[in-house]
């Protein structure tokens, strides 16, 4: 005889304080955190105009430093030789990080620290705002009710909102990938620049790109008050069936 399982009276308690606790911090991030995201997104936007600002581009040019600074001593690092060091085991010990003995051109072309702290702010905007999406979706999950025939139009307003925040995530993931997809492309620029020094393009091309970089980061503040824009919208929008999508969701599920 097959018997019914059910969870116990302490366990469904628990769960229920765990809804309670996930929709009272996804209904803080939708009235409070997004509409404040908005202000102070657009708020750093319209500085960015002032001459004194970090994403101002007219600093771009000062940021890049095109000099094709010599290796680093080989007496700094004991005396150099071809021959890969070994551990007391035989195996081969790792290389430094800035090894240059065996590179075939060793000189340096220093990274754009500015740039660099530019790209550190837009990654912690991304990192915040995937961070409210997955809190906000796990509470349109929870609310959705169970599945059954008929008056499923709350339903389907709840799927919409759930793939208008996945392609909010996607897109905070792929402007966060940006950080990576510039030092690619500029230690490409900086190898021929190193091993072409004589070519003055190769050292325009770098200045371009750095400048590049200044419009992109603020173009990419827009973008990120811009999906928060979006988010609130549909979310206020359509609050009422996030809530109860059939309209009784206050049902006991336990």
């Amino acid at each position: 005889m097959l018997t019914t399982m059910s969870m116990s009276k302490e366990v469904a308690k628990s769960i229920e304080d765990f809804r309670s606790k996930v929709a009272e911090t996804a209904e803080g991030i939708v009235f409070r955190v997004f509409p404040n995201k908005i202000m102070e997104l657009t708020s750093l936007i319209e500085s960015t105009n002032a001459k004194d600002s970090p994403y101002q581009i007219s600093q771009a040019a000062a940021s890049t430093d095109t000099t094709i600074y010599p290796p680093p001593s080989s007496e700094a690092n004991g005396p150099s030789s071809n021959k890969r060091k070994r551990n007391e085991d035989g195996s081969a010990a790792p290389a430094h990080l800035n090894e240059t003995v065996n590179a075939r051109y060793p000189e340096l072309v220093h990274a754009n620290k500015h740039i660099l702290k530019l790209h550190e702010a837009v990654k912690s905007e991304c990192a915040q705002l995937s961070d409210s999406c997955d809190k906000v979706k796990l509470w349109v999950n929870l609310t959705m009710p169970k599945i059954e025939d008929g008056d499923n139009f709350g339903v389907q307003i709840q799927e919409e909102v759930l793939s208008e925040l996945l392609r909010s995530q996607e897109s905070a993931y792929n402007i966060r990938d940006a950080a990576r997809q510039h030092h690619l492309a500029r230690a490409k620029i900086c190898s021929k620049l190193i091993k072409y020094p004589h070519i003055e393009d190769y050292t325009l091309s770098l200045k371009e790109h750095d400048e590049k970089q200044f419009f992109f980061t603020r173009q990419n503040l827009i973008d990120i008050r811009n999906v928060y824009a979006v988010l609130t919208d549909i979310l206020h929008k359509n609050i009422a069936k996030i809530r109860a999508p059939k309209g009784n969701n206050g049902a006991g599920l336990y």
